[in-house]
């Protein structure tokens, strides 16, 4: 901030590269994408079209969800809450969504590779946990982040989506 109460050049452009550098909802939502898969259990006369409006609706409900809580939270704190703010809002949160469309998309086309109803299910969950990675890997660029952090930050979600098929391989076994 200068003396004046403005933001300097420099500040403006370190918050406008935090901002980008917000994968949050994308992360989130990959980890959300992956649970839905290994949570869908049995599925009914239609499975891959179900998998797909299963993990696209439940990213949007949390997308709303999150959009909720923090329009909310900003009445909370009395901020100034007007349309541009909601849309804001909508807009950060979005990536929650976004993070749905690959794996409901690798469900989409698995019967195009010749996959069964397992197959698809490990495609679409391996889809989702690259996508983890992705996200992260992402925001750690976007924030300045060293080669070196880059790599931790890919290798602990990484491990957490391997956690997350930890619990598919235990679920079913």
């Amino acid at each position: 901030m200068s003396g004046t109460g403005h933001a300097t050049p420099r500040a403006v452009r370190n918050a406008e590269r935090r901002a980008r550098a917000d994968c949050t909802g994308g992360v989130y939502g990959s980890m959300l994408a992956a649970s839905v898969i290994i949570g869908a259990g049995a599925l009914g006369s239609f499975p891959r079209l179900e998998l797909v409006l299963l993990l696209l609706l439940t990213g949007v409900a949390f997308w709303i969800a999150h959009v909720h809580a923090q329009v909310f939270g900003a009445r909370l704190t009395q901020r100034r809450l007007d349309l541009q703010a909601v849309l804001g809002v909508c807009r950060d949160e979005w990536p929650i969504v976004k993070a749905a469309v690959p794996p409901a998309a690798a469900v989409a086309v698995s019967p195009l590779l010749g996959l069964g109803i397992e197959a698809t299910v490990w495609f679409a969950l391996a889809v989702a946990v690259a996508g983890q990675v992705g996200w992260s890997t992402t925001a750690a660029r976007r924030g300045g982040a060293s080669h070196g952090l880059m790599a931790v930050t890919a290798g602990v979600n990484l491990v957490l989506g391997l956690l997350i098929i930890a619990f598919k391989l235990f679920l079913t076994h």
